[in-house]
């Protein structure tokens, strides 16, 4: 008899931002890198795609991404850039959106591309997610793609239609090879220095663990390309690594868990105790 293959829920961004969080701040630009170090563990891309994950969960009127992303921000204060951070704190203003086109839109968006049936559902999903807080042109459409990949990912479409797709419509540069861009490439929060790369390391990869040590070899924001490409890669290849998944699922705490059983609709306790 065939045994079951274990499932672990949908957290191949997390696994991502786990594996690049202590490559961050101290780049490499190779791929034979330990994947998990003591000091790895997740960071503000994990708990804003959880927090992502929650509103799809709760599908409240009353609570939204803005909320959601508030919430979570407080309650688990981590690496947040400087200008999140401002608006975490900023009750005077209500947490208006303040015009950013970072990559942080694009690293907590994934789930949305779980959540909807098709693709311009989950494009007009993704802006909704991103302009709370990024509503400069180029953070909404870093967001899109990002989801836009991960949805034509798990959709069964070919590496080559979503290059052709995302390409088109967002105008990022596809046709380049990480081997080209690792020399000369840079530490970039803005989406349009950091999701082309990231969709590239997915293209170019062979399988889930493979498009993670492409992702952190180029170095730069490597947790949030990381959690970007993975996010595509898991929606591609269907499976995470049983030594990857309960690694990252073990540095969680039990909230994370409890909603990402339940985004996924898996019971995460049995293989985790396996």
């Amino acid at each position: 008899m065939k045994a079951k293959m274990k499932t672990y829920g949908i957290i191949g961004a997390i696994a991502g931002d786990v594996i690049g969080s202590c490559y961050e701040f101290n780049n490499i630009k190779h791929m034979d890198f330990e994947l998990f170090k003591n000091d790895s563990e997740f960071t503000d891309d994990t708990v804003l795609t959880i927090a992502t994950m929650d509103v799809l969960n709760k599908k409240s009127k009353n609570y939204g991404y803005k909320e959601a992303y508030h919430e979570f921000g407080i309650a688990y204060p981590t690496s947040y850039g400087s200008s999140f951070k401002d608006w975490l704190y900023d009750y005077e203003n209500e947490q208006k959106p303040y015009n950013s086109y970072g990559n942080g839109s694009a690293m907590r968006v994934s789930p949305v591309a779980w959540a909807f049936d098709n693709l311009e559902a989950v494009l007009k999903e993704a802006e909704r997610s991103a302009e709370v807080t990024h509503n400069h042109p180029e953070g909404i459409k870093g967001a899109q793609a990002t989801a836009a990949a991960v949805y034509m990912a798990r959709t069964g479409k070919s590496k080559e239609e979503i290059k052709s797709f995302i390409s088109e419509k967002f105008c990022y540069n596809l046709n380049r090879t990480i081997d080209e861009i690792r020399p000369s490439y840079r530490f970039d929060v803005t989406c349009q220095g950091s999701v082309p790369e990231a969709i590239i390391a997915f293209l170019e990869s062979t399988d889930f663990e493979n498009a993670i040590r492409l992702a952190v070899s180029l170095g730069g924001d490597s947790d949030t390309i990381a959690c970007i490409a993975g996010a595509i890669s898991e929606a591609y290849y269907k499976k995470i690594p049983d030594y990857i998944a309960t690694t990252v699922l073990k540095k969680l705490p039990l909230e994370f868990l409890e909603i990402i059983a339940k985004f996924s609709g898996t019971d995460l306790s049995t293989n985790l105790l396996a």
